[in-house]
């Protein structure tokens, strides 16, 4: 975020939803986030310190700096969002979920169920280092069916970023705290976690994941 920030041009920008919790701007063709602590710190987002946000008019970029309305949100720390290394026994890529054609931007909200199932898929083979270029060549071709932010969050996870709650599940696969951590997941958002549980358990079945694999 920190690197698109600060190549975008200056001037204004998008604002694509504004609530008390987090508000997305479009940013060279990407949503960009920027969320309270209580919400959910997707990897594409500035996390305020603040329990909620303000009221928002407009946003602007300024010599690589997001403002909004008068407010200056400088980047302070750089936070990691990748997903933590997976050992598994496959060395090739799972079935897809379904059809993928037909999945991107299936479902409500600002990230479509299917969506959700897609980037858990995709993340997880990311952490066990397993290329799945026919499916990303798939969702990519279709972006344009689904909301902004869930395109730049599928994005996201063909990079292998990832919301923390994901990462601290899939790196406690095999473990003791596995089940915990997947009710913390599953209660993500209205659908958003357990779309994510979903394509990232399609995943491991295939990939069989080696016990303390993460």
């Amino acid at each position: 975020m920190r690197a698109l920030l600060r190549s975008a041009p200056d001037g204004p920008v998008p604002v694509l939803h504004r609530g008390r919790d987090a508000v997305y701007v479009e940013i060279a063709g990407r949503c960009v986030g920027v969320v309270s602590r209580r919400a959910t710190a997707v990897p594409c987002a500035l996390r305020a310190a603040a329990d909620a946000l303000p009221d928002v008019r407009w946003a602007r970029i300024d010599q690589g700096v997001l403002h909004l309305d008068d407010e200056a949100l400088p980047v302070g720390r750089v936070v990691e969002v990748r997903v933590p290394t997976l050992r598994a026994l496959a060395t090739s890529p799972a079935p897809p979920p379904g059809d993928v054609a037909s999945m991107v931007g299936r479902g409500d909200g600002l990230t479509p169920y299917d969506d959700d199932v897609l980037c858990g898929w995709l993340a997880t083979h990311r952490a066990a280092g397993i290329a799945t270029d026919e499916v990303d060549a798939d969702v990519r071709r279709c972006l344009d069916r689904t909301t902004l932010l869930s395109a730049t969050l599928l994005e996201c996870a063909m990079h292998g970023e990832v919301i923390p709650e994901f990462a601290r599940w899939l790196a406690a696969v095999g473990s003791e705290a596995e089940a915990e951590l997947a009710d913390r997941l599953a209660a993500v958002g209205h659908t958003s976690g357990r779309g994510l549980l979903q394509g990232a358990r399609t995943a491991l079945d295939h990939l069989r994941p080696l016990e303390g694999a993460a």
